[in-house]
């Protein structure tokens, strides 16, 4: 007879941690499809409603990147007209004061006195070009700055619906649009005293046209009181 063999079934412990892994990884599954931007992969509306208002958004960013470059150089040229105005001033000054005093002592004093005027028209002349000069880049720079809060507003109002169309997926109202600036101005009142707003917005040009009145009367000034 053949030796029997005694049998022995060996039990192999399972950890509980594989034992949830396919509870998990269901679970995981069962997210993923549930997540918004599935349903919005899955619904044709939904996602070419993003994907225009993506688009969108990426052209609002361009715009006002432009915007600030072009306000930047705007600023820049305002900085080189103040000096070039400020030069000017001096150099006109020193040249004054060392002619009318060299004038002065081979000439008669009444004579040179009465041709101050000349000098004075010419010291003023050239301020109001560099007063205009200016004035219409201040121009060009606040009508700059409007548009770009005009677009900051408009995207950070396409940016909140991208993301609650991204949150609620496919239950997000399609015929839901972004408010613009103006719908938000709107909502809000706003108290700005007219005066006051332009006096800051062109400060430089009224500071200018301040030093070119202080200016005139300074050739009247070295040629007659020397």
């Amino acid at each position: 007879m053949a030796e029997m063999k005694d049998a022995h079934i060996v039990e192999i412990p399972v950890d509980q941690e594989h034992q949830q892994k396919p509870v998990c990884a269901t679970a995981m599954v069962s997210a993923i499809q549930h997540h918004p931007l599935m349903e919005i992969s899955g619904s044709p509306g939904h996602l070419l409603l993003l994907k225009l208002w993506q688009r969108e958004e990426d052209l609002f960013g361009r715009r006002i990147a432009l915007k600030e470059t072009r306000m930047g150089s705007i600023t820049q040229e305002l900085f080189q007209l103040c000096c070039f105005f400020l030069l000017f001033h001096g150099f006109f000054l020193t040249m004054l004061f060392t002619s009318s005093v060299q004038y002065s002592q081979d000439h008669d004093a009444d004579v040179v006195c009465k041709k101050w005027w000349i000098p004075s028209v010419l010291s003023l002349s050239t301020s109001l070009v560099f007063v205009l000069l200016v004035q219409i880049k201040l121009c060009s720079y606040w009508k700059l700055w409007k548009q770009l809060q005009r677009e900051k507003s408009d995207n950070r109002a396409l940016t909140r619906c991208i993301q609650e169309l991204r949150m609620k997926g496919a239950s997000f109202d399609l015929s839901k649009e972004p408010l613009s600036g103006k719908r938000m101005k709107s909502s809000s009142v706003e108290i700005k005293w007219k005066p006051l707003t332009f006096c800051s917005h062109y400060l430089i040009t009224i500071s200018l046209v301040c030093f070119s009145g202080l200016v005139f009367p300074a050739s009247k000034l070295f040629l007659c009181a020397l």
